[in-house]
């Protein structure tokens, strides 16, 4: 039997951080945790068009703290601010609590699992080709320097009588390699046949070649075991292999 495991839950506390940040006392972490839950609901609910694939919820005593990720900031701040502060008192009229909103532009959208993920199920809904959307998504995500990506389409796609799924990849794909930035994303598109899920992911690269390279890829020679030391003088005995430095940063 297979054993799947969410692929951002699986690198949690290791190569990746919580969406919520904050510590509960005994008989409080149910309520917070519910709260949570019904802000990124009223979030994504209200302003789905703005492309949000990500909120991050803090909490400082009474203040809320939440960072919106979108691909669309001025959809969601409006003119002059106008719909940032609606949202804001929205939300404190939703939690009672004092709410700071932060808004995080995201410059690459079509690396973003979650988005690439919606953007299938928009094009679905409007009765497009499954097989021409899914190739024509994976075909922007590897143009814009991902290593590997992979979408996958389930239920009665083309109004089919039969339910089935349907895989398309390109790249590699290293789902239980924990160093491996893979990001993934899950939407529903809701047809008239029924409900049509898109599961993607996206590998973006090891964490610690990107962040000491700068690179997508981190195929240079630090990264090969056995090969010598930088600045080292030619004909230097070889280094040791850089897997668990790359791990650590």
């Amino acid at each position: 039997m297979g054993q799947k495991i969410h692929p951002n839950g699986f690198r949690v506390g290791i190569t990746k951080d919580w969406d919520s940040r904050w510590y509960a006392k005994r008989g409080e972490f149910g309520k917070f945790l519910l709260e949570d839950n019904k802000v990124r609901k009223f979030i994504k609910d209200q302003y789905y068009f703005a492309a949000i694939p990500k909120i991050e919820i803090e909490r400082r005593g009474e203040e809320l703290i939440i960072l919106v990720h979108t691909a669309r900031p001025g959809v969601l701040i409006g003119r002059k601010g106008a719909k940032v502060d609606k949202l804001k008192g929205d939300l404190e009229g939703l939690t009672g609590r004092t709410v700071t909103l932060n808004v995080h532009e995201i410059t690459r959208p079509e690396l973003d699992a979650q988005l690439v993920a919606e953007n299938v199920a928009e094009q679905l809904k409007k009765r497009s080709s499954f097989r021409r959307t899914m190739k024509k998504a994976m075909e922007l995500t590897m143009d814009r320097g991902a290593l590997g990506v992979r979408v996958r389409c389930s239920g009665r796609l083309g109004g089919a009588e039969i339910a089935r799924t349907e895989d398309q990849s390109k790249g590699s794909i290293p789902l239980q390699t924990l160093t491996a930035d893979i990001d993934y994303g899950f939407a529903e598109a809701h047809c008239t046949y029924g409900i049509i899920g898109i599961k993607c992911w996206i590998f973006k690269g090891p964490f610690g070649a990107r962040k000491a390279g700068g690179g997508t890829t981190g195929r240079g020679t630090a990264g090969r075991a056995g090969a010598p030391p930088a600045g080292a003088p030619s004909g230097a005995p070889a280094g040791p292999a850089r897997g668990a430095v790359a791990a650590a940063e």
